[in-house]
């Protein structure tokens, strides 16, 4: 089902996106559900009330461009991660080879070359992401499932004022449900296709008149869905476990104090891919993959399958992920006269570990891969907002983060390994590998502040500036190891030419001022217009997963260090609330030039075989629209509708890396100035509707309900060369729930996930040696299963 014009212009013409629930909202002592409650009751859709700027308000009274998605419509459309997430909000774009190479991308902009960016600790991510008000360091963490949410906001354009961590594409913020003081329960139980099991569990109530708790828990399993045709296993499992429990102290209305703490675990066989296509390079015919191949020392290789929905690999080396991640937080409320005093207090942890047959074949080229990982990180955040109404308000503060990430990068040969990458029959890299250490550590200092001024009723002036500084250290030591035991200055040289250990340090100190102007004028009651300016950055970074080499084959120090980022942002929009709030739509534009982009880099300098790193490329230019619409069409039916468009390009990038069809043996790199950014899809649509009837269930009260939803996007670039041969095809995916509610809080409801069971790539990887092979990791089959809920 591909997308069609049609589609594109009733997305255009309709337009989508926030669920309607009103939450209660953590941090906020004088938020009430009062003003939703009375949208809801003339007959309108409900405020719904956000944090965007670190103070309660609805979100159609803020000027910028947000996306609201609220536990409700998560529950509706079975969106249990981040991942899914992307299929709700068009503008978010999320990649995933396994969850610690995980990039999640805002209008084009954040980190999206997968392979590399999310693996080298060094670099921090585009897209901020937190979870009840903490930023999470490492993207690896978005991967888990979600647990008991109230509402996720997704911010859309550079955050670089409020928010803990500057960030040059945006900000997924996530808010869990409080402890309440009335006693509530609920369980859920999911059942489907590839024995998908997922139960979930919480509860909530008074300890005392001023204390409450709420605990909640959630466990998914799924078989693999992927088929290893050696081993007879099924891989790319699921298996993730969470428990999250919550005090909230509340002696007052105008204090509280909400206490948490977390655990997340993640252990499956999972994550390897499959043969897609071959691409033809510029290396001689005997160098390519199918000659390769068909030469294999042994007896020729072939794939299991040459259709990558067959869903078929033959991989021979260890697969399998376990990785967790938890903390405990404190945050506080303190209303005082001046305003309302927050302090945000965090220590979190992760763990990484996995095994991975990085040459996704059958032949024995490479036995171990992995990275065993750990990181630990504290933050501190203080604020100060302004209460109530007036001519000014502001919010304030102080910011602190630090943390520290040790890793032990290892990898092994095996015995075709000097076959496939160095065209010699022998044992020469049998064994060979590489082991070692790495340390990073960062501290970020910010002071930041930003203020609304009404001159008039429908005037507001808004201006904020942010400083950070920061400083970090890293050190990357490896050595090599294994192998024939007796071997030649020459043989000592390829092994050398494949695998070389590196030992070097760096450190980088910057300061950076960020923030933002906004002018917002009410045309009516129900529109709001707006236009605005933002600056936002990426701290430099450290390149803590091995350097190029000069013409002495030494790490080039110079390439240690990444320069910062910087983003400019132009914006203007129009939000309006329609027919006694019965239609909500809001459109927007937008400019982003980014200075230093952070991404990958061919190094032409060196006399060895070509090297790509990280480093920064001079220009990259976004801009698009955007436009969201939600419409309550009668009491039992609701529409939702949204659309993106998005135009991305290198304005400048002198020396990329060249597309695999232009590879050849040499250490040219390629202008790919001009370029269509990787991972931004022109085009991303997304519908739904909800539709419920009041019926008669056994001389009960009860309700009939029906969910579907679909996300639709237009090809995208697999990887930053703007290869024809990484190229993933536009789909359209569809999603739906069927089901009874009773009176007394029993539901069940039928599922569907990928409905029409749409094939798809979901990110393509060019393996490593070049010889032209190109794998991925296919779409989802269709899952349908059935849930049990129960409300108390």
């Amino acid at each position: 089902m591909h997308l069609s014009a049609r589609a594109l212009a009733f997305g255009l013409g309709v337009l989508t996106i926030v669920a309607p629930a009103w939450a209660e909202v953590p941090g906020a002592p004088d938020a009430t559900p009062d003003a939703g409650a009375e949208s809801a009751e003339s007959g309108g859709l409900p405020q719904i009330m956000v944090t965007a700027r670190r103070r309660v308000e609805d979100s159609q009274s803020v000027p910028a461009a947000i996306s609201v998605v609220d536990g409700k419509l998560l529950d509706q459309s079975y969106t249990v991660n981040t991942g899914q997430l992307s299929l709700l909000v068009p503008s978010l774009n999320y990649s995933s080879a396994n969850p610690r190479n995980t990039a999640f991308t805002i209008r084009g902009l954040g980190s999206s070359v997968v392979a590399v960016s999310q693996a080298n600790d060094g670099l921090e991510p585009g897209v901020g992401f937190y979870v009840d008000q903490v930023y999470h360091a490492r993207p690896a963490t978005a991967a888990f499932d979600f647990t008991d949410i109230d509402r996720i906001e997704v911010l859309r354009g550079p955050q670089g004022t409020l928010f803990g961590k500057n960030s040059t594409a945006g900000a997924i913020s996530i808010t869990t449900k409080l402890p309440t003081f009335t006693p509530e329960a609920q369980e859920e139980l999911s059942y489907g296709s590839n024995d998908f099991l997922q139960a979930k569990a919480s509860a909530s109530g008074p300890i005392t008149d001023s204390l409450a708790f709420r605990l909640s828990g959630q466990s998914t399993r799924r078989d693999g869905v992927i088929h290893n045709v050696v081993t007879g296993r099924d891989q790319n499992s699921m298996g993730n476990q969470a428990v999250r429990g919550q005090l909230l102290y509340k002696p007052s209305e105008d204090f509280q104090l909400r206490l948490i703490a977390d655990f997340t675990n993640f252990e499956s066989a999972c994550c390897t891919q499959v043969y897609v296509r071959v691409a033809p390079t510029l290396k001689a015919a005997a160098r390519r993959y199918a000659a390769l191949a068909a030469n294999v020392p042994g007896g020729p290789y072939a794939p299991p399958s040459l259709n990558p929905y067959d869903r078929l690999t033959d991989i021979d080396a260890a697969l399998g992920v376990k990785t967790n991640e938890g903390g405990v937080s404190a945050i506080l409320d303190w209303k005082l006269g001046l305003g309302t005093l927050t302090s945000v207090s965090a220590w979190r942890f992760w763990n990484w570990d996995a095994a991975n047959d990085r040459d996704y074949t059958g032949i024995p080229i490479q036995l171990v891969q992995h990275i065993p990982s750990r990181q630990d990180q504290y933050s501190q955040e203080l604020r100060l907002a302004s209460n109530g109404e007036g001519p000014f308000s502001y919010v304030a503060g102080l910011y602190f983060f630090r943390q520290k990430i040790t890793g032990r990068p290892i990898s092994i040969y095996g015995p075709r390994a000097a076959y496939w990458l160095l065209f010699a029959d022998s044992n020469l890299l049998d064994g060979y590998g590489t082991d070692g250490r790495t340390d990073f550590r960062s501290d970020s200092y910010a002071a930041f502040g930003e203020v609304n001024w009404r001159p008039t009723d429908r005037l507001t002036l808004t201006g904020g500036l942010r400083y950070t500084y920061e400083e970090k250290e890293g050190a990357y030591d490896s050595f090599t190891f294994g192998g024939p035991a007796n071997v030649t200055a020459a043989q000592r040289a390829s092994q050398l030419s494949i695998l070389r250990g590196q030992s070097y340090a760096a450190s980088d100190k910057d300061g950076d001022v960020t923030g933002r102007a906004n002018i917002a004028y009410q045309l009516s009651e129900d529109v709001l217009g707006y236009a605005s300016y933002a600056r936002g950055g990426k701290s430099g970074g450290i390149n803590m997963s091995g350097l190029p080499l000069n013409n002495n084959n030494q790490p080039a120090l110079n390439t240690a260090v990444i320069k910062p980022e910087k983003n400019s942002a132009y914006e203007i929009g129009l939000k309006t609330s329609l027919f006694s709030r019965r239609l909500i739509a809001n459109i927007d534009a937008y400019y982003m030039s980014v200075r230093d982009f952070q991404t990958n880099v061919t190094d032409t300098g060196a006399a060895a075989a070509l090297r790509t790193y990280l480093a920064n490329i001079p220009k990259v230019r976004v801009k698009g629209v955007e436009a969201d619409m939600i419409a309550l069409v009668t009491k039992d039916l609701q529409l939702r509708a949204s659309a993106a468009y998005a135009d991305g390009k290198y304005i400048s990038y002198p020396s990329g890396p060249c597309p695999i069809e232009a590879i050849g043996t040499g250490t040219s790199a390629c202008d790919l100035s001009g370029r269509g950014l990787s991972g931004l899809p022109k085009w991303s649509v997304t519908l739904g509707a909800d539709y419920s009837r009041s019926v008669d269930l056994f001389g009960r009260k009860g309700a009939f309900f029906l969910h579907a939803d679909s996300s639709s996007r237009t090809r995208v670039f697999g990887d930053p060369t703007a290869s024809a041969y990484t190229v993933i095809k536009g789909y359209t995916v569809v999603n739906g729930s069927v089901g009874l509610r009773a009176g007394n809080g029993f539901e069940i409801a039928l599922f569907a996930r990928n409905l029409f069971d749409k094939d798809y790539m979901q990110n393509l990887t060019i393996q490593a040696g070049n010889s032209g092979l190109i794998v991925g990791t296919p779409s989802d089959p269709r899952t349908i299963g059935l849930t049990l809920r129960m409300r108390q």
